[in-house]
């Protein structure tokens, strides 16, 4: 297996583990309770152990954006600073989709401050964005012009 799949896919998992990791210390800090797992699998109607399976699917799918499809045609030096824009990135595209996916089917009832969650869901996406690009390391993008130190 190439090097750079098996980097993507250790990549979407460490950076799933220490974003849910974040979320589930969250509500010690004064966070409301989030659960993406619980979120998703509530949606679908189906048992959390599928949320849990997609949650960790969706983690990987975004290691593998952030490999593989070079969003920084700029160049960012920072590893860290580089995880943190592609997790904000990452933040927007899963507010747009749980959008389009709550126009779809049910959205379960969400506890607490909705800017409380929001800010909670964005530090979690930044972590996994920073987690995601450390991981990954020197692995180019397809074009070359992409590479992390």
């Amino acid at each position: 297996m190439n090097n750079r799949i098996k980097k993507s896919v250790l990549a979407g998992i460490i950076g799933t583990v220490i974003m849910t990791a974040v979320m589930m210390v969250a509500p010690m800090m004064g966070m409301p309770k989030m659960s993406p797992p619980k979120m998703l699998s509530g949606m679908l109607g189906m048992p959390v152990f599928i949320g849990w399976i997609m949650h960790f699917m969706i983690g990987i799918i975004f290691a593998f954006a952030y490999t593989y499809l070079c969003i920084f045609k700029h160049k960012i030096s920072n590893v860290w600073l580089k995880g943190a824009v592609f997790g904000i990135i990452a933040f927007v595209i899963a507010q747009v989709m749980m959008r389009i996916m709550g126009m779809m089917m049910p959205m379960p009832k969400m506890d607490g401050s909705m800017v409380l969650m929001a800010i909670g869901s964005l530090m979690g996406h930044v972590i996994f964005g920073m987690a995601v690009a450390k991981t990954v390391g020197e692995a180019y993008c397809n074009s070359g012009t992409c590479k992390t130190k």
